[in-house]
């Protein structure tokens, strides 16, 4: 059983940028004008590039000015490059400009909404893009086809990628090669190591501390396992995914639990997602109540939207939104 975030009936489990806003009469605002013209001069000298992904290698022939987002996040780090898509797809139902609350504001003008698992390829084509980027998505073949046949450079998952799990660090890489903005990426990646980095040693307890990362949907429970983002986040803190979660583990980002299989999210941390139902509705769960980590408190539930997007997100800004939030949780759960 796949979770995958989107409106109605599949909601799958964003990343934050900064658009730069420019005085027009200051001396200040002079030179951020100048500064600017110089980069985009720069990145545009970096064209045509060519990036390798999945499906062979793709030429950009110049800096793109049109960009359509198509993959889980790709509008995110897009925006944290300082490119602003034209049309985006809204993976985690935010509505609006298809950001999460860490990240409103960050568009002069919204993106036209093109779908997800199923895009609408009239919508796509009428925006005339000039880039279609699908970094982390199904990886389908005949999806990829469909793009490809508008006539427009379709950066897709990398090589060697499974559906879903291209990681933060390969988006980030084939997306900034595709924009020209590489420089911004390896700051924006140094970053967030350093922040991981710090964080882990700051809180030695986690290391060796076994974690599970359940997930109750309207359709019953299920677990994340290595290779998900949410599980590597918690690996990057010292955890290890709880080894009788890992053992289900098949060719999906996920596993569906039965309710006979509920207790396999016992660990040193219980951490649950929740998808189309309420906190109420998982905090009387029976089930879950009876897992002895749940039972100790040693859990957290991720009932706040704002911190459970960032986490899912498993972009560049939307994980770093996520390091301020969700260490405190967890060293609260396990002392708990």
């Amino acid at each position: 059983m796949r979770f995958v975030p989107s409106r109605g009936r599949r909601l799958l489990l964003a990343a934050v940028a900064t658009v730069m806003t420019l005085s027009a009469c200051s001396t200040t605002g002079t030179q951020d004008d100048g500064a600017n013209a110089a980069a985009s001069a720069a990145a545009g000298g970096q064209f045509p590039v060519t990036v390798t992904t999945a499906f062979g290698d793709i030429t950009i022939p110049q800096q793109p000015k049109r960009v359509v987002t198509l993959g889980w996040s790709d509008a995110e780090v897009a925006l944290a490059l300082g490119v602003q898509p034209v049309g985006d797809a809204d993976w985690m139902a935010f509505g609006g400009d298809g950001q999460g609350a860490w990240n409103q504001g960050r568009y002069t003008t919204p993106p036209q909404k093109v779908g997800t698992l199923e895009v609408d390829m009239e919508k796509v084509a009428a925006l005339k893009p000039d880039l279609i980027l699908d970094t982390r998505s199904s990886g389908d073949k005949t999806r990829y086809d469909q793009l490809a046949g508008l006539g427009v450079p379709v950066v897709d998952i990398p090589v060697g990628a499974q559906a879903y799990r291209t990681t933060w660090e390969q988006q980030l890489d084939l997306v900034s090669k595709a924009l020209g903005k590489t420089a911004e990426a390896a700051k924006l990646k140094a970053d967030l190591d350093a922040q991981f980095a710090s964080v882990a040693a700051a809180n030695p307890n986690f290391k060796g501390k076994t974690v599970s990362a359940g997930v109750k949907t309207s359709r019953g429970w299920g677990a994340y396992v290595s290779g998900d983002g949410r599980v590597d986040f918690l690996q990057k803190l010292g955890f290890q995914d709880a080894p009788a979660i890992e053992q289900l583990k098949g060719d999906s980002f996920s596993v569906q639990l039965s309710q006979e299989q509920v207790g396999k999210l016992d660990a040193d941390l219980t951490t649950i997602f929740m998808i189309g139902v309420t906190a109420d509705e998982v905090k009387s769960d029976k089930l879950l109540q009876a897992v002895p980590s749940v039972k100790a408190g040693h859990v957290v539930y991720l009932d706040d939207k704002s911190i459970s997007t960032a986490f899912s997100s498993n972009s560049v800004l939307g994980l770093k939104y996520a390091l301020d939030k969700v260490p405190p949780l967890i060293a609260t759960a396990l002392n708990g």
